[in-house]
């Protein structure tokens, strides 16, 4: 049941007090305005999905008619295609945890992407290759190399690409971007994940020297640099000014300090013109209630700008993994075994030697458990 407005003066309840619901949803805390669907009304897989990802808010027999639309429309590519967790909930989605409106995708826009190192994710480069430009500041010829290689300095810059921009070609379109439908420029800044002042700036400049020739409209920098300054002195934040005055938006990481004295927020997050984003912790529901701070940073800035402007999923959030990696061999075998019948599960597994990572516990014949504990 959905909870129970408090009975006034201690008077026993009523038959009112036990059927009428508060006007918050118990699955998206949302108010209600007095929408409600009953679980016993809809389908039982569907009905069933909702109570699994509503974990912690115990019995309800309703919920908001938007809830209900939100996983009616999404049952089948969620019981296809989405991850299960050990509780029996699934990792969801960016545009369904957002409950995103799949008009707008991005389409036409061009994004570049500052990072450490990218790789050419299937879900950048299938049905057609969205990647438009790809420039290694480090090799002055622009060898495109290192775009291919497994480098650990590309996995961050490959998964901030893909969160934004990939469609989702490996999970049937589920575990897609918000903006799907977007081209992308990659820029790679550094040879490791240390990314200096001078490397960004370097991307930046490079970004404002090519945005006609690739219609860049907005910029990602998912990365902090140095130390505090003032915008009025410091040249990467002026940099980002002067992205901003040629009509291309700078969207930055606020940084992961806010647990530290002064949480200090620096360039080019810091810049007036960027918007700074700070990180949402969703817990992978979509009850709004349970949702928290991630540690990031917060102004004000050594300037008394308040940052961030808006915040976003930090944790919990559905990223590939890179392939030709350890861990993707892991993950392939994972696939592999919870997809195999029981009888084949030794035989697959001696035919992958070395991917079972050493935490793994010894096989059991048993599917089940198998399963259960390798998740």
């Amino acid at each position: 049941m959905p909870a129970i407005e408090p009975a006034a003066g201690g008077r026993l309840p009523k038959k009112i007090d036990t059927v009428r619901p508060t006007t918050a949803c118990q699955v998206c805390s949302r108010d209600a305005r007095g929408e409600w669907t009953p679980l016993e009304s809809l389908p039982e897989d569907v009905a069933k999905l909702i109570r699994a990802n509503a974990p912690d808010v115990g019995e309800f027999s309703m919920v908001c008619t938007r809830c209900a639309d939100l996983f009616t429309r999404a049952k089948d590519q969620i019981i296809h295609d989405a991850a299960v967790q050990k509780d029996g909930s699934h990792v969801l989605s960016t545009p369904l945890r957002l409950d995103a409106d799949t008009r707008f995708t991005g389409k036409g826009v061009t994004i570049a992407f500052l990072d450490s190192g990218f790789y050419p994710h299937v879900d950048l480069t299938t049905p057609e290759n969205r990647i438009i430009a790809y420039r290694n500041l480090l090799d002055e010829d622009g060898d495109l190399t290192t775009l291919f290689e497994p480098d650990v300095a590309s996995w961050h810059g490959m998964m901030t690409s893909v969160v934004a921009a990939g469609n989702g070609s490996l999970s049937n379109g589920f575990y897609r971007g918000i903006a799907c439908g977007s081209d992308v420029v990659l820029v790679k800044l550094a040879r490791t994940g240390r990314i200096t002042d001078e490397n960004i700036l370097d991307g930046l400049n490079w970004v404002l020297r090519h945005r006609e020739k690739y219609m860049i409209r907005i910029v990602n920098i998912s990365a902090g640099g140095d130390g505090v300054a003032s915008y009025l002195h410091d040249p990467l934040s002026q940099a980002v000014e002067e992205c901003s005055r040629a009509g291309i938006l700078v969207v930055c990481a606020v940084g992961n300090a806010g647990h530290i004295p002064g949480h200090p927020v620096v360039p080019p997050a810091s810049a007036p013109s960027c918007i700074a984003v700070g990180g949402l912790d969703d817990h992978n529901s979509l009850n709004r209630a349970r949702r928290g701070m991630y540690r990031s940073s917060y102004g004000p800035t050594v300037d008394g700008l308040q940052k961030p402007e808006v915040i976003a999923s930090s944790i919990w959030v559905p990223a590939p993994i890179l392939p030709n990696t350890p861990t993707a061999a892991q993950a392939e075998l994972l696939s592999l075994l919870d997809a195999a019948p029981d009888e084949e599960l030794y035989e697959i597994i001696e035919q992958h030697p070395g991917a079972i990572p050493r935490s793994m516990p010894p096989p059991i014949a048993n599917r089940t458990a198998f399963v259960r504990s390798s998740r």
